[in-house]
């Protein structure tokens, strides 16, 4: 199965990414399908090719949760933002 990842690339403590359509269980270093664009944190600023990323959709490669709201932000897609941490319950003990 195919996703729509980041992959990290830059130096320490000044990380840059590049938008990869890679198969999901390989790893992140590793370079992927094809490259889609890049993203930059600090800046805030993405380079997306916009046709290749919704032909990858079209064709069945499921974007990241982080990627996945970069898209929407971007306008690449439509759609609600997904979140991408979820916090686990803590459940009180009663005592009686």
């Amino acid at each position: 199965m195919l996703v729509i990842r980041f992959s990290k690339r830059g130096k320490k403590h000044q990380p840059s990414y590049r938008i990869v359509v890679a198969e999901r269980r390989s790893k992140l270093m590793t370079e992927g399908v094809e490259d889609l664009g890049s993203y930059s944190p600090f800046s805030k600023k993405a380079t997306i090719d916009k046709e290749r990323a919704n032909y990858w959709i079209k064709t069945g490669a499921k974007a990241s949760p982080t990627v996945h709201n970069l898209f929407i932000r971007e306008g690449v897609i439509t759609g609600k933002k997904v979140p991408t941490h979820t916090q686990k319950k803590v459940e009180e003990k009663k005592t009686a």
